[in-house]
């Protein structure tokens, strides 16, 4: 069997397809539904989601909480500087691991300053402190603000580049999902963001169970696949937790017959990681790397709901050994045909039996 090829993932994303702002309305999202084997392609609103699902079905979501981790500012020379915070690093709540901008200037010793005192201002500042072996930096934060609420009070939320544009006040809300909890990603499980308090209720009164797990997406879900055979690959780690809630709701599931719904790719990731240890979905908690290629056997999960997806990235790849590199390509030629909007803000698709 040939490797697999990263061309293999790639199509043409016409100019301007990237949706930049999030629809008015939540679930007004559009929703290409594809279904598994027969390749049979239909067309709704996201708000129809309940009439796919069946009583005893069991939705899982990632509850992660994206955190303003941009942090922007000056160096002593008065240029330009950024830094994006990706998790705690040791017990000092002040130290984090970070990617930092221009990185051939901000060497250890360095200082970016966030905001300077002024009027009722309080100080925030960057400290590079090392280098790590791939470009990263641990830096320190220096404020008379507790590091969580001098991130808060300076932090930007983290927009993907692709976006191109500044985040904005709108982006608070609507770059973070309803059932957001725990705080520690970077970006948001996008697939998520289509959801309301309302259409979850349609979905509990239809006897549709509902379950979280979390991973905090980290910054690789900003990275192409930058190697031609995708077996070369290395996905970054990113921090799972499967609570024993989630675990004995998957195996109410599967007791009564019902399908599991992943929303969205990291929880496809979080519970086929979990599941490929054997003995189905228990509690459990750790850093995950799974890479979810064809061809691919999924234990854990039936349906998945995600949004569109750009050319060559291991999220089409995951999309597409979970309903076929054909069905997907044509799916995906049918939206662009259809004037579907992609990526974070974009419309979804329902892959389903």
């Amino acid at each position: 069997m040939a490797a697999l090829a990263t061309s293999d993932f790639d199509y043409h994303l016409p100019e301007g397809r990237i949706a930049r702002y999030p629809a008015e309305r939540r679930a007004d999202a559009r929703l290409l539904v594809l279904e598994r084997g027969t390749g049979r392609i239909s067309h709704r609103r996201f708000r129809d989601l309940p009439a796919l699902m069946q009583p005893g079905d069991l939705l899982v979501v990632n509850d992660t909480r994206v955190f303003p981790a941009r942090l922007t500012g000056t160096k002593p020379t008065g240029a330009a500087g950024e830094v994006l915070l990706l998790a705690p690093a040791g017990a000092d709540d002040r130290d984090w691991e970070a990617l930092v901008r221009p990185g051939g200037k901000l060497g250890p010793g360095r200082v970016l300053e966030i905001a300077s005192p002024g009027a009722g201002d309080d100080r925030l500042a960057v400290r590079i402190l090392s280098v790590c072996a791939d470009g990263r930096r641990i830096v320190r934060l220096e404020s008379d603000l507790a590091p969580a609420a001098a991130i808060a009070r300076f932090g930007q939320v983290p927009l993907p580049p692709y976006l191109n544009r500044e985040a904005e006040p709108l982006d608070r809300e609507r770059y973070q999902t309803v059932y957001a909890r725990e705080e520690g990603s970077v970006a948001a499980p996008t697939a998520g963001l289509h959801f309301t308090a309302a259409l979850l209720e349609r979905l509990r009164a239809r006897g549709v169970e509902r379950a979280a797990v979390t991973l905090h997406v980290g910054v690789g879900t900003f990275r192409p696949v930058e190697v031609e055979d995708a077996g070369a690959h290395r996905m970054e780690s990113e921090r799972y937790d499967v609570p024993a809630e989630a675990a004995a709701a998957w195996g109410r599931c599967r007791e009564r017959g019902g399908r599991v719904w992943a929303v969205g790719t990291t929880v496809v990731r979080t519970l086929e990681t979990v599941a490929a240890r054997g003995g189905g979905v228990g509690a459990r908690a750790g850093r995950t790397g799974l890479f979810i290629r064809p061809p691919f056997d999924f234990r854990a999960v039936d349906c998945l709901v995600t949004n569109f997806h750009l050319p060559r990235s291991t999220l089409l790849m995951l999309v597409s050994a979970f309903a076929g590199i054909e069905p997907v390509r044509t799916a995906y030629e049918e939206a662009i045909r259809r004037g579907y909007r992609f990526h974070s803000y974009g419309d979804a698709m329902a892959l389903v039996p």
